[in-house]
């Protein structure tokens, strides 16, 4: 195979740096199957792990991108075959293996995926970790006995790409959905047309301080963390869920037990990166489709070339990124 192009992140000196380079397979990390990369995509994720903003990688040098979709072309696991159309989100990409961000990627068989049925790259890509982070929350949320009748869900971080995602998939399954967005009021007709019914402004929203508040939320799916995260759990209903994701808005959680003994709600984890293989296969299936997207094409606001990717990370470490950006790698 000749030398491909690919977008690698470097440690010189303490310093991060991130460029574009010629690689062969012998340089990127073993791995059960080869895919020719079609599509990427960017999460706030792999703009902290480009820029040095965030420690992210756990060594150098490493292609970037936690996302990929392609066609296998060769593999020695027997569940995937060359002309296999599939994804890889998070597991290891991007902190301690290659990544998505290069024209071949070598991975793991057990972190291959089939595309859904009747979606195609660019769709998955338009989800990418942030819309499998979004369909993960809500499966385990309804697992845990959310249903719509339990009254309206609010989503934190609306305008971005878990929180954009998230309530598309909540309103296709029939849930009321509030959206929080500390974005001015220029992001309310995209999250109307995916869904919210109401929105509210982030920076009018009054904390309070007991240890619980009046009732507002069925349940909650939050990616901001600190004093919002505390304040749902002082407002969600009984019995409610409460999906924490992000951190954004601090990694300190201060509130007390009385939400969970006297309301009964639960707090859930989400880690998709770190996702068992068996509920990542259960979650992609449910993407096709009881959990499918309704407003994929709004969702995916941009769609960049390779040679771009460069120059899009600064807004998103500027929060000013609304929906989802498409990365073509290749084909």
């Amino acid at each position: 195979m000749k030398p491909f192009k690919a977008f690698r992140i470097h440690q010189d000196d303490g310093r991060i740096t991130a460029r574009f380079e010629q690689l062969t397979l012998d340089d990127l990390g073993a791995g059960e199957v080869v895919i020719k990369v079609s599509y990427s995509s960017i999460n706030y994720k792999d703009a902290l792990a480009a820029t040095g903003a965030g420690r992210i990688l756990r060594r150098f040098p490493l292609v970037g991108g936690v996302d990929l979709a392609g066609e296998v072309v060769s593999s020695s696991d027997k569940r995937h075959k060359p002309g296999d159309r599939v994804l890889v989100t998070g597991c290891a990409l991007s902190e301690t293996h290659d990544g998505g961000y290069a024209e071949y990627a070598r991975v793991k068989g057990d972190w291959v995926i089939a595309l859904p049925s009747g979606m195609s790259e660019f769709d998955v890509m338009a989800l990418g970790t942030a819309g499998f982070t979004a369909a993960l929350a809500i499966h385990r949320m309804e697992h845990n006995g959310q249903t719509p009748k339990m009254g309206p869900v609010v989503v934190t971080g609306a305008s971005g790409g878990v929180g954009s995602v998230a309530i598309d998939l909540l309103a296709g399954r029939g849930y009321e959905v509030v959206a929080v967005s500390g974005k001015a009021g220029d992001s309310d007709d995209y999250l109307k047309c995916l869904g919210a019914a109401q929105i509210l402004r982030r920076q009018d929203i009054d904390f309070g301080s007991r240890p619980l508040e009046g009732v507002q939320w069925g349940g909650a799916i939050d990616n901001v963390g600190g004093p919002m995260l505390a304040w749902l759990t002082r407002t969600v209903d009984f019995w409610g869920n409460i999906a924490s994701i992000g951190l954004a808005g601090g990694p300190e959680l201060n509130t007390t037990v009385m939400p969970f003994i006297l309301r009964g709600i639960a707090l859930l984890g989400i880690n998709s990166s770190a996702t068992p293989r068996d509920l990542r296969l259960r979650v992609w299936e449910r993407i096709g489709a009881d959990l499918r997207p309704c407003h994929l094409d709004r969702i995916a606001t941009r769609t960049i070339g390779f040679d771009e990717l460069p120059g899009a990370f600064e807004a998103y470490l500027k929060g000013e990124v609304i929906g989802r950006t498409v990365v073509r790698i290749g084909g």
